[in-house]
């Protein structure tokens, strides 16, 4: 049971952090081709709300019954780190990034891509952006590595 839900879970981090790492590219071939910007935004939210998203969802679920099978506390560092840093991705994924991503669409259709308002949320998009990246990556290090941090 637990090589099949490693096995899910890697497949699972391959589809989130995946997708995720497509949108600057997204974003920045649109950016020299403006036509093509809101079409690349709403991909972009299309993957987040359809691939993304659900798969950092059955990640914490299939990570917990890992956990669950192998009988691994919680609270063990490396495990407990890795939550932690979930539970702050989960926030400025879901109060920042993706607002700021509805808001930035709205006012690419509004205002264009020259526009103030458009620059600055896809200023503080691409800010959010390269913040949860890092965090993500902490985050496999730390469930590939599984590093004794403190006790």
């Amino acid at each position: 049971m637990y090589d099949f839900l490693r096995f899910l879970h890697v497949l699972l981090a391959i589809a989130a952090i995946g997708s995720n790492l497509t949108y600057g590219m997204w974003i920045g071939w649109a950016a020299r081709e403006p036509r093509q910007l809101a079409f690349a935004l709403r991909g972009v939210k299309m993957l987040d709300d359809r691939i993304a998203n659900p798969s950092y969802v059955l990640l914490l679920i299939t990570g917990l019954a890992m956990l669950y099978v192998r009988r691994i506390a919680w609270t063990t560092p490396w495990v407990l780190a890795g939550l932690i840093l979930y539970a702050v991705v989960a926030v400025v994924g879901l109060r920042g990034y993706s607002p700021v991503l509805r808001k930035q669409i709205a006012a690419l259709e509004s205002g264009g891509p020259d526009a103030p308002a458009y620059q600055q949320l896809a200023r503080r998009g691409l800010r959010l952006g390269i913040v949860m990246a890092v965090l993500v990556v902490v985050i496999v290090f730390l469930m590939v590595t599984k590093p004794a941090l403190w006790g």
